[in-house]
């Protein structure tokens, strides 16, 4: 596992913070403290309805998902019938769902991936990239790899990683804790 130190560099985050923007704008010390204390709408890192904050919203799976898909409701267990048109997707390699607290990705390689949705970071849902295949939030850039370990922070919590299990026919996915 890389420290943070050996992590590559994040440009979204390597950037200057808050309190340098204000002074470069000439505001003293006394007008950056009512900024604070007022509570303005200046925060980086808010947590509003749309960030998808852990333990929020989860999606509900549609047709063609059997078993458990949301980890909140007890031991991750379910099966994904690839040949619905709900994820079919799946069968190519490059493709992605999100199914209940999970993303399911076929990588480049062809290999079946299922990790938690939600960025370890602040808790924005994360998204497959083929280009790079991997795990990518874009709300501040942290990356992981398929394994679930992270590559460029700021995250600095890896995502759970479960277990995929591919039928002999090719047609149905079994994702398990």
């Amino acid at each position: 596992m890389k420290t943070i130190d050996q992590m590559k560099s994040n440009p979204t985050t390597d950037q200057m913070n808050r309190g340098e923007f204000m002074r470069s704008l000439g505001m003293s010390s006394a007008a950056l403290m009512a900024f604070y204390c007022m509570g303005t709408g200046l925060t980086a890192c808010s947590k509003s309805s749309s960030d998808g904050t852990p333990g929020g919203t989860v999606v509900t799976p549609a047709a063609g998902v059997t078993g458990n898909a949301d980890a909140s409701a007890g031991t991750v267990s379910f099966t994904i019938d690839l040949t619905n048109s709900n994820y079919s997707k799946l069968k190519t390699a490059g493709q992605y769902s999100i199914i209940g607290s999970l993303i399911v990705a076929k990588s480049t390689s062809g290999s079946f991936v299922a990790l938690s949705k939600t960025c370890t970071h602040e808790g924005t849902e994360v998204q497959y990239r083929a280009t790079q295949d991997d795990i990518y939030c874009s709300n501040h850039g942290s990356e992981y790899s398929l394994t679930g370990a992270v590559e460029v922070g700021p995250a600095t919590k890896a995502l759970t990683k479960y277990k995929t299990s591919l039928s002999a026919d090719g047609n149905t996915l079994t994702v398990t804790a």
